[in-house]
């Protein structure tokens, strides 16, 4: 049976510290350690463990930050263990973090996730309701995290709205900036179009870009850099990402771009 509960000792921030390492692979030096999990929980950040019995197996972990004068949370670190991956247990951990951040009066909180990752945008847009219009290059540098594969850290930086109702948008009609194209085991970006002007465009990205990653790191960049371009782009016109369809059978995902109004 799967049960959550607040961490606030030392003996549970150290049980996080070893999650992380186990997550994110041997070589990654960019653990949060346990002196900065107490001095931020102690602050008012939130830090919600997932368990299987007693072993700690997901974690989702926030910090207390202002954004233009009021209060949020950035949640830095949201991690499960690869064998519960598939069970709900972040969604779970997002809306618990969701209560706790309602309960200190927060309307708004954010992170950042890899854009490429099809099955992270499916929880953040199709479960959790987020919105997304900042793109960053390269955040956090070049990771020595294996689940990274040397490819730069451009992440979306996710807006959650936690007081809000989510809103499902029609993509009906919407044009694709680009395409997927099947080249071998995998596909390349094609036909990559940055002129469009319509109120609402598609944008196309691969699952499995992890594996991706580590079988064809160079395919990866030539993702990474497309995308990058399409999505720098499209919101310097004032477009945003507000929804993302994920087809599993074509082993694909759509992100709903959108004229901010």
């Amino acid at each position: 049976m799967i049960t959550y509960r607040d961490l606030h000792t030392l003996d549970e921030f150290a049980a996080v510290v070893e999650l992380e390492r186990e997550i994110w692979g041997p070589g990654y030096v960019d653990v949060v350690p346990v002196s900065i999990l107490a001095v931020t929980t102690h602050c008012g950040g939130i830090l919600i463990g997932a368990f299987n019995g007693e072993p700690l197996i997901g974690f989702v972990y926030s910090l207390p930050g202002i954004k233009n004068g009021r209060p949020t949370q950035w949640s830095h670190m949201l991690g499960v263990i690869e064998r519960f991956r598939s069970d709900g247990l972040g969604r779970e951990l997002k809306l618990l973090q969701r209560e706790r951040a309602l309960a200190m009066g927060i309307n708004l909180i954010e992170w950042t996730y890899d854009p490429m990752q099809a099955m992270n945008a499916h929880l953040n847009f199709a479960k959790l309701g987020v919105v997304v219009e900042e793109y960053g290059e390269n955040v956090y540098g070049l990771s020595a995290s294996p689940l990274h594969g040397g490819n730069p850290t451009d992440r979306f930086v996710a807006e959650w709205w936690i007081k809000k109702e989510r809103v499902r948008r029609d993509p009906a009609g919407a044009p694709r900036v680009n395409r997927l194209a099947p080249a071998g085991e995998w596909h390349v970006c094609a036909d990559v179009d940055l002129d469009l002007d319509a109120r609402q465009l598609m944008v196309e990205i691969p699952m499995g870009f992890t594996e991706m990653l580590a079988s064809a790191p160079n395919l990866a960049l030539e993702w990474r850099m497309a995308t990058r371009r399409i999505f720098t782009t499209y919101f310097g016109r004032g477009y945003r990402a507000v929804e993302f369809f994920l087809n599993r059978e074509a082993q694909a995902g759509a992100y709903l771009l959108e004229r901010r109004t």
